[in-house]
């Protein structure tokens, strides 16, 4: 399956180079009249241009902040390294004393860079970190397997990196891993225990309102996804042998659900770039640009969360083990706990995050605090006007409170 992709991009590819050049070409002679036949054969060459897949993590593009009024230079900074993510900051310049988050980004068939605009957000009153995974597919075999249990493991010790009173932020799929690892955490009394954690958009109880993506997860068993829906790595790749889930598995599925409205994007940028609404047409650009920059997932991780997370329901059930003992989110009594959901979602419908409240069974009520965001699908949670102007608030004042 993998070799059949890699012989189609590796002919595709410079079809698309050649696109792109065209049409900086066409542009770089100037401006023509808006839909003439040189403009809309520079929007023809620009949408084939995009028509494709990278494996290339995107910049994140932030290189300061403007804090009431004064801009303040952001630099990333690697505070810990490890073969399949690294625990990246972006420092603030002449900036100190703020709460430390740690941003838990999903390992998707998407880097970490998709919650760009999350992390320009909450720069604005926090001292910001994240987890950037890396693509599997460029993972050395001799670094070993990657499941859901070594993925809990890397929130314990980027949490520990950061420090005592530090805040966790979830998004989506990674909202299990993250209660569990603040379970593991406040069973074994460790001093790095999170002051708050805020569960945004996850499955943490995917009984609850199930969505179509849970449908799909336990339509087949988990051995059908094992041999129909990972590969191995070419030879050409640095992690070469390693199998994988492929990014372009997971982007062409969740394409598939909407396949009307990303065709109708399509053609919107394109009607846009001929009638000169650059602007319009440049923002579906630059979506597009990140949706297509896709990261293959390590197939142990892929395959076990799909179980314990979609199938087996393993957390809200108390069934879900790590390092030989179950996790117990009762256990959690030091960390303030908020959900946000969007009363949107197709991906992680209203009620499956909110279901963490239940879990936390020992936490004292005022402890706890669930959001639900009118009229926002799932990635309005955490992108977007909405997230700006109404969830955010929600996040920073927990966060202040516990301060």
């Amino acid at each position: 399956m993998y070799d059949s992709y890699q012989a189609y991009a590796d002919v595709s590819h410079p079809v698309r180079s050649l696109a792109a050049n065209a049409e900086e070409i066409i542009t770089a002679w100037g401006r023509f009249p808006y839909n003439g036949p040189m403009q809309r054969m520079a929007a023809y060459y620009e949408l084939v241009a995009l028509a494709g897949f990278t494996h290339a993590r995107p910049d994140y593009e932030i290189t300061e902040v403007e804090i009431n009024g004064v801009k303040a230079p952001v630099r990333e900074e690697i505070v810990l390294d490890t073969p399949f993510g690294s625990l990246l900051r972006f420092a603030k310049e002449g900036v100190s004393g703020e709460p430390k988050v740690l941003l838990v980004a999903p390992m998707s068939g998407h880097f970490a860079t998709l919650l760009r605009n999350t992390v320009r957000t909450l720069l604005l009153d926090h001292d910001v970190y994240i987890t950037d995974w890396k693509n599997a597919r460029d993972v050395k075999l001799s670094h070993g397997g990657f499941g859901l249990e070594d993925y809990v493991s890397v929130i314990i010790d980027f949490i520990g990196a950061i420090g005592p009173r530090s805040h966790v932020v979830a998004v989506c799929q990674p909202t299990v891993a993250t209660m569990a690892a603040v379970a593991v955490m406040a069973a074994n009394r460790d001093n790095n225990q999170p002051a708050s954690m805020t569960l945004m958009a996850g499955p943490m109880d995917t009984r609850i309102n199930p969505t179509k993506v849970n449908e799909l997860a336990t339509a087949k068993p988990i051995e059908w996804f094992s041999e129909k829906l990972t590969g191995v790595v070419p030879s050409q790749h640095l992690g070469a042998g390693r199998r994988v889930y492929p990014g372009f598995l997971q982007l062409a599925a969740f394409m598939s659900m909407n396949i009307d409205r990303h065709a109708k994007s399509f053609v919107d940028m394109f009607t846009h770039r001929i009638e000169g609404e650059f602007e319009k047409a440049d923002a579906i650009k630059a979506f597009y640009r990140e949706y297509f920059a896709i990261m293959d997932l390590p197939a142990e991780f892929y395959l076990e969360t799909v179980e314990s997370v979609f199938q087996k329901c393993d957390l809200p059930l108390g069934n879900m083990m790590y390092k030989g003992a179950k996790v117990d989110p009762s256990a959690i009594r030091n960390t303030f706990l908020l959900t946000v959901e969007g009363e949107r979602d197709d991906i992680c419908a209203p009620g499956q995050t909110l279901a963490a409240h239940d879990m936390c069974s020992k936490l004292r009520p005022y402890m706890k605090q669930h959001y639900l965001q009118v009229g926002v699908g799932h990635y309005g949670v955490f992108s977007g006007k909405r997230w700006e102007r109404h969830i955010y608030p929600v996040v920073r004042d927990l966060i202040r409170s516990t301060i």
